[in-house]
């Protein structure tokens, strides 16, 4: 999740940096190529336009008379050459400004995509390194964390081995002595007391006779095979644990697969998503740029200077 903040983060920032270049681009065309004294219909909003304007009447010949004012009749336009090849100078030379206009738009376009295009490789190259080093560390600490792993679970096993060997060591030494030793092996009857067979003389009694010997040496078996089945069932529970470890390993390792397919997926849908936005603004600047190229409407001029 950090590591997706961090890309969301720097592709928020790059749009933003798009966004504020696009703007200071566009300003500063308008700064140098659409001033308002440049644009043809300034003379209609020119505050200086009375100061700038002849007098009304120059001459008869005034091309500037109009028909209410008779002073001029269809036939008698005297300047009607000087006025065509005066219109065709005006339209060649909108016409060169309009070619210039739209080639420093391209150059400012084509820096602007280059700038884009090389701001988002260097950050396309930062987030792979990162991811790159991510992943590199995720698994060394998982080969870490494995190793640690298989190192306790052969300790604990040898260690149990040994505990449960040294303990039948020892049982089987506890019941041999027991066997084997003067209290277990003297006849008991020598002990017997007048005053009941519950009672026995303390000073010349020998041990227990057999039956009570078969008696212990039952119930010492049964705590033997009592142990036995506990040590089984102690073993059982290690057992179950170490494949419930194993499991849980390996379902570590499937959820790493599954998060470097997401990984993947994301770097995917993040480079579509560039690649939509660079072509929306590359629409904008087009059509920015054509907004600025519309010609005025035909016929406009020519009735002007009628």
């Amino acid at each position: 999740m950090k590591q997706n903040d961090k890309i969301i983060c720097m592709l928020e920032e790059r749009q933003k940096q798009d966004i504020k270049n696009l703007n200071k681009a566009v300003t500063e065309f308008q700064q140098n190529f659409q001033k308002p004294e440049t644009r043809r219909e300034f003379d209609l909003s020119d505050p200086q336009a009375l100061k700038k304007d002849t007098p009304a009447r120059l001459s008869d010949n005034d091309p500037r008379c109009t028909v209410s004012g008779l002073q001029k009749f269809l036939g008698e336009d005297l300047n009607h050459d000087q006025r065509v090849k005066f219109q065709k100078e005006q339209s060649r030379e909108w016409s060169l400004q309009q070619q210039r206009d739209w080639k420093n738009a391209l150059a400012d376009q084509k820096f602007a995509e280059d700038l884009h295009d090389k701001n988002r490789l260097d950050l396309d190259q930062k987030a792979m390194e990162l991811q790159r080093k991510d992943v590199e560390t995720r698994q060394a600490v998982c080969a870490a964390t494995k190793d640690f792993n298989r190192t306790q679970a052969v300790e604990f096993a040898e260690r149990k081995m040994l505990e449960k060997r040294q303990e039948e060591e020892d049982n089987v030494a506890e019941i041999s002595s027991l066997l084997r030793g003067d209290l277990l092996s003297e006849n008991p009857e020598q002990a017997a007391s007048s005053f009941g067979r519950h009672r026995v003389i303390t000073d010349r009694w020998k041990g227990m006779n057999q039956d009570q010997l078969k008696a212990i040496r039952y119930t010492q078996q049964q705590q033997v095979l009592e142990k036995l089945r506990l040590q089984e069932e102690e073993r059982q529970r290690n057992a179950e644990w170490d494949r419930q470890r194993i499991q849980a390993a390996r379902a570590q390792l499937l959820f790493e697969r599954h998060q470097q397919r997401l990984n993947r997926e994301l770097r995917r849908t993040l480079d579509n998503a560039n690649a939509q936005l660079s072509q929306e603004q590359k629409s904008k600047a087009r059509v920015r740029v054509a907004a600025t190229s519309v010609s005025p409407l035909p016929g406009y001029w020519d009735h002007w200077f009628l």
